[in-house]
């Protein structure tokens, strides 16, 4: 899940000294969408829900998405820390589909979870240099992006080496 925000003002944080402040990217409005998303590596389909909030309810309405988009086998779903991914709701849920079963990455391990690459494409795809005069038009070269990829998509190959924990000793 990733959110799609139109801010033109610096970010909240301190820059070390000596570099330039964070600046939050400019997308031409100030409306803030929220992605949901899933993605198969295996055959490159995208599945995403564009809501203007981030609840739990949103998440089980893409996982809902997701059971039907694939009907068949046991579903392993890779989950970042994000608290509403441990709702009790989505718990409830998780207990009402047996065959899907949620595996949470570590705590700043971003690269485990194979989704954020098609976040990378995503964003090319929707906002590089573009400007949306709302939150409409932001949420529609979104869905109109992921319809792109899924009729052009492919299966996703891991580019990182693979190095034995003997090779790191």
């Amino acid at each position: 899940m990733r959110p799609v925000s139109a801010k033109t003002y610096p970010a909240k944080r301190w820059a070390p000294q000596g570099q330039r402040p964070p600046v939050q990217p400019d997308y031409g409005c100030w409306a803030k969408v929220w992605v949901f998303g899933a993605f198969e590596p295996s055959t490159g389909k995208a599945l995403r829900l564009c809501r203007e909030q981030r609840c739990s309810l949103d998440f089980i309405e893409l996982l809902n998405a997701v059971v039907q988009a694939w009907p068949a086998d046991e579903l392993v779903l890779i989950l970042d820390n994000l608290s509403i991914h441990r709702s009790i709701n989505v718990q409830l849920w998780a207990l009402a589909h047996e065959r899907v079963r949620f595996l949470i990455q570590p705590t700043y391990a971003p690269w485990l979870n194979l989704i954020e690459p098609w976040w990378k494409t995503l964003r090319s795809l929707a906002l590089a240099g573009r400007r949306f005069d709302d939150g409409a038009a932001l949420r529609s070269s979104i869905v109109k992006s992921t319809d792109y990829w899924n009729e052009h998509r492919h299966p996703y190959v891991w580019r990182k080496q693979y190095q034995p924990i003997s090779n790191l000793l």
